[in-house]
């Protein structure tokens, strides 16, 4: 497991197993967000399996699929309100940790700059340059 924090409150990861679950929440984070589609993924690491694991240690798990070059507007509502409702730290995951970081950026448009957003990420190896136009237009 990879856990990359590009904020105190939030980090990303590759796929994660449920195995690493317990480390996860040993870390401090609190709410669990799967931005991968099950289509994506072998059975055993499906939304409901991964749900069950993180519910059954306490930790709050929010499905967001996210498809890759399809970003909807609901994908970005639903990871802010996940990140503002959460009780604490947000860990996210997807195939490489990119489209946790994308939908992360785009829902902090308007409340921090392009350039910081697009820098937070690039220091953990997600380049997120061609958001611009779009993190710009929120601000």
């Amino acid at each position: 497991m990879d856990i990359r924090a590009l904020t105190p409150s939030y980090a990303v990861s590759p796929q994660i197993n449920p195995e690493d679950l317990p480390a996860i929440k040993a870390a401090g984070y609190v709410t669990v967000i799967d931005n991968r589609p099950d289509a994506e993924i072998p059975g055993h690491l499906h939304t409901e399996t991964m749900r069950a694991a993180a519910e059954a240690l306490g930790l709050t798990f929010v499905a967001n699929p996210v498809i890759g070059g399809a970003i909807t507007e609901g994908n970005v509502t639903l990871q802010r309100e996940a990140i503002a409702q959460s009780a604490g730290p947000v860990f996210a995951y997807c195939a490489s940790g990119n489209r946790s970081s994308v939908v992360w950026a785009l829902a902090h448009a308007g409340q921090h700059s392009a350039d910081e957003l697009i820098g937070t990420a690039a220091r953990f190896g997600y380049s997120l340059e061609w958001l611009r136009p779009a993190l710009e237009e929120q601000a």
